[in-house]
């Protein structure tokens, strides 16, 4: 059985990515770290899709909880191959630098980096011995551009778009694809207490995104369509940044 592990996968990009993938002929795989309600109603959206699938809680920042959970179900379930990994799980905690305490930049960076890390380890080697897997990342225009009140956050995906590239290359010869995708503005509850109309007015699209574009794009790097496509970063944020 083919399976696709998306991590934060309850609400917002990743609920939108957990449909998608089931959209696909997924079996998915939907990591949540507290809210298991919000994990329910996306498994049964993964359901009203005609798929099927279950709950992982782990808050992939912690690497022990990662093995506990992940691990163990990598390793109970041999007839179900995790063809697919979006590392979707990522946290804010905006503040200027010079307010940002010590716990702020921590939080944001392990979430993000050493969530990418934790999680990409427990599943890389069974993609490795199949010789196929897809593993996107996403990321953030903040990433990319840099934000200001967002020194962590761009860290943080900075650091995952080193890590894209990176690994990209490592495992290129085994058919496994390393790629990201880098939202701008998009609709979810992480961005819901922004000034949406102000902000929207610098985009060219004078418009936010929805959580269902950026799955688009994460379907077409994880379809066998974008085999020949690996290391790269594909922009969502209707042509704010180029």
């Amino acid at each position: 059985m083919k399976c696709a592990l998306i991590t934060g996968g309850s609400r917002g990009i990743g609920r939108a990515i957990c449909v998608k993938m089931a959209e696909m002929g997924y079996y998915v795989l939907i990591n949540y770290k507290g809210n298991e309600a919000a994990a329910t109603e996306t498994l049964e959206a993964v359901r009203a899709k005609g798929s099927d699938g279950e709950l992982l809680q782990f808050n992939v920042g912690n690497n022990e909880e990662v093995i506990a959970v992940l691990g163990a179900w990598v390793e109970n379930n041999k007839e179900k191959q995790i063809e697919v990994l979006v590392n979707n799980a990522g946290i804010r905690e905006d503040n200027l630098l010079f307010w940002m305490n010590a716990e702020q930049w921590r939080n944001v960076l392990n979430i993000s980096l050493d969530g990418f890390y934790n999680v990409t380890k427990q599943v890389l080697n069974n993609m490795l011995m199949k010789r196929y897997g897809r593993i996107i990342n996403i990321v953030s225009l903040s990433g990319i551009k840099g934000l200001p009140g967002q020194t962590n956050y761009s860290a943080a995906k900075a650091g995952v778009i080193g890590a894209t590239k990176a690994l990209a290359q490592e495992v290129a010869k085994r058919g496994v694809t390393v790629n990201a995708v880098a939202p701008g503005f998009i609709k979810t509850d992480m961005t819901a207490e922004l000034n949406e109309k102000e902000l929207a007015a610098q985009v060219p699209m004078n418009r936010f995104g929805t959580p269902e574009e950026v799955a688009e794009a994460v379907a077409f790097f994880a379809s066998k369509a974008s085999s020949y496509i690996t290391g790269e970063v594909l922009s969502i944020n209707g042509g704010l940044y180029t």
